[in-house]
């Protein structure tokens, strides 16, 4: 991983470009070429299982010591957003743009707090932040490559880790993190935070239930278009310009040809039919569409700024991909990626069963029987099933913000199951399961849509694992700390 980050990428985006064709996929380093075979032969390998991380409770941490890796739009807002929960100390911080760094500096030091210790300014100095003492938890918002590398040094170093999703890219990313978080005892989180929205989080308390009968199907999407985002040119000294920098996710979404992002639109549905607790994955099928609009868009753009000529003229990957997943209890879901056409954002969040339905997009509706209920229905049953972590932190989440409440409530969820010692809700193997939909995907894709089977990462134990909590019957004693600037004044008021 000593290679120069925007050389890597580059690198490994023309590799994996040419090596769909040959039958191969790029990997995570840019030397390496993973061939279909490969992935398939990742996918049915065997483990054994050294330590059952489902349900596992670490020493409760009353100070939870917080070091972040990452400080583009979603590391700084996750920052700010940290600050907020009581017992957050953040000791250290890393990006490899010092002015990233600065800019949280600042944040704490609006607030009153006291600086972090500095990792910037090298590929390697993230390393330093995994090493100190001083860090229970390691929070991961980098580009994707940088996600399985990351959260396995900082497990061998001895924290726990949050990491953005994906949380692996490759089959073999998937089977390390389980591995070395059994190894060391330490929790691995996918920060998968629309699991904590709030439609989400209604229907899995209503799932839990019973409310819906046997669980029968269910759907997840990630449709966003990112084009203008994805072709956006990155200014490397300005914070937050919502770019990718070195192009990063462009290269990622030009040359892999799969479900990338599956884990928005699969994470909630996968909780509310207790997927790694009672039922898991089997196996999957995915289709993909042709491109019809990034090879114009790229010629389109090369045509007047030469800054986009490596992207021009070149196979782009397809627009719409849509997976299909078999569950070992005979459930089916469907997942679908889309991030280049004009469609209006959806995660569709579709489940349905015996004795009802419910579906968020384009309108959050719910029918327990053959209809749809009425808005004034739905409000008191809106009300009535709303699982307490809802009714605890929900109006403070909304305030404090992150796509509408979900990424603080995430956090704080997070750091009330540190704080008292309790497992997390995205364990290991939930984080290795969601990832693994990608790669899987992309060598269905390759193969004319060819079913695949899905590794088992808790090695049987699924058909014992319980489902985790969601009502806060232990814990939900974090405070929520509302945070202000007294005038005049850089001292820190907690009311």
């Amino acid at each position: 991983m000593k290679t120069n980050r925007r050389d890597f990428l580059k690198t490994a985006t023309v590799a994996g470009a040419g090596a769909v064709a040959a039958g191969s996929l790029h990997g995570c380093n840019a030397t390496e070429v993973t061939t279909l075979h490969e992935i398939k032969e990742a996918a049915s390998r065997t483990h054994s299982q050294r330590f059952n991380m489902c349900g596992f409770s670490a020493p409760p941490l009353d100070r939870v010591r917080v070091g972040f890796i990452g400080l583009g739009d979603r590391g700084c807002g996750a920052v700010t957003r940290m600050i907020r929960i009581e017992g957050v100390e953040v000791t250290a911080l890393s990006d490899l743009r010092q002015t990233a760094v600065d800019f949280s500096q600042r944040d704490l030091d609006r607030f009153g707090l006291a600086p972090a210790r500095e990792f910037a300014g090298t590929e390697d100095a993230w390393k330093g932040l995994c090493e100190m003492d001083e860090v229970d938890l390691v929070y991961i918002c980098t580009p994707w490559v940088w996600h399985t590398p990351m959260a396995v040094y900082a497990m061998e170093h001895g924290k726990h880790v949050a990491v953005e999703i994906p949380a692996a890219r490759t089959v073999e990313e998937s089977w390390q993190l389980v591995e070395v978080s059994e190894r060391t005892r330490k929790h691995c989180m996918m920060l998968e935070n629309c699991c904590y929205d709030f439609f989400e989080m209604l229907t899995l308390n209503m799932a839990r239930q019973g409310m819906f009968g046997d669980l029968v199907h269910g759907e997840g999407a990630y449709i966003h278009n990112l084009m203008g985002y994805n072709f956006r040119k990155p200014i490397e000294d300005r914070q937050g310009d919502s770019a990718y920098t070195g192009m990063w996710r462009l290269k990622e979404n030009a040359s892999r040809n799969g479900s990338l992002y599956p884990t928005h639109g699969l994470g909630p549905i996968a909780q509310m039919m207790n997927i790694n607790r009672g039922d898991k994955f089997e196996y999957l099928s995915s289709m993909q569409t042709n491109d019809f609009g990034m090879l114009a868009r790229a010629n389109e753009l090369a045509a007047k700024d030469d800054f986009y000529s490596e992207f021009a003229n070149r196979n782009y990957r397809g627009n719409m991909n849509t997976t299909l997943i078999r569950t070992a209890l005979g459930r089916t879901i469907m997942v679908q990626h889309d991030v280049t056409t004009i469609r209006p954002y959806s995660r569709i969040h579709l489940i349905s069963g015996t004795s009802g339905m419910a579906v968020k997009y384009p309108v959050e509706r719910i029918a327990l029987g053959h209809g749809w209920m009425k808005d004034d229905e739905f409000g008191i049953l809106r009300e009535q099933h709303a699982p307490e972590i809802i009714k605890r932190v929900g109006d403070m989440a909304r305030q404090v913000g992150g796509h509408g409440g979900m990424d603080f409530i995430m956090d704080w969820r997070l750091i009330d199951c540190l704080r008292n010692g309790l497992p997390v809700d995205q364990d290991v193997y939930d984080a290795a399961l969601w990832s693994v939909v990608a790669p899987l995907s992309e060598w269905s894709v390759a193969n004319r849509s060819g079913s695949i089977d899905v590794p088992d990462f808790t090695c049987g134990s699924w058909k014992t694992n319980v489902p985790h909590e969601i009502n806060l019957e232990h814990g939900g004693n974090t405070a929520v700390l509302e945070l202000t600037i007294p005038r005049g004044s850089n001292q820190l008021n907690i009311r």
